[in-house]
């Protein structure tokens, strides 16, 4: 019996794995359960021994994908000096390699809009996501700590900004600038 509970919690976790990348590739609309399941190499007929709805899935899915990517943020940052920590956070997350492959980027930068408009626990999942990576970008200014918490704010809606604009634009060289200017303003 605990193996097969194992094979489920494993299971579980490749729907969710396959299911953000599905969503931050394609956005919401565009994916369907029998999408997901058949990335995450299953049939449809065991979706709901897993989830109860798409929407359950969404808010797992989106929220599972900002905890990835955030504690791997945190830990390239953990290994930088201090006083190159925000400039390696901002060159990881507005890098051209973040960029170009927004299914197992941000959730936030790919799905903002469509994230807006979900249930709560899908917009819950995105703000304790968007809290955390405000909190980490905290932790690497020198500031007081009420200045901190603001401007902290400040380069988490500039990065997730420039990061969306850097992938709508249809100019590569606009694209790149807008990754290096929004670098070279806070770091």
């Amino acid at each position: 019996m605990r193996r097969s509970k194992d094979d489920a919690a494993g299971t579980r976790l490749q729907i969710l794995h396959s299911a953000a990348a599905e969503f931050r590739q394609h956005g919401f609309d565009k994916v369907s359960v029998n999408d997901v399941m058949s990335a995450a190499g299953l049939t449809h007929g065991g979706f709901y021994r897993h989830f109860e709805s798409k929407e359950h899935l969404i808010a797992e899915s989106c929220g599972a994908a900002l905890e990835s990517l955030i504690d791997s943020i945190e830990k390239y940052v953990r290994k930088s000096p201090d006083q190159l920590k925000l400039k390696s956070l901002l060159e990881r997350y507005l890098s051209p390699s973040h960029r170009d492959n927004p299914s197992t980027g941000c959730a936030l930068a790919a799905l903002a809009s469509e994230i807006a408009r979900s249930n709560t626990q899908t917009r819950k999942g995105a703000t304790n996501g968007y809290r955390r990576l405000v909190n980490l970008i905290a932790e690497t200014l020198p500031a007081s700590e009420r200045d901190k918490k603001k401007r902290a704010q400040v380069i988490a809606t500039s990065m997730i900004g420039a990061l969306t604009l850097a992938r709508v634009v249809d100019d590569r060289e606009l694209s790149n600038e807008i990754l290096r200017s929004t670098i070279e303003h806070f770091a």
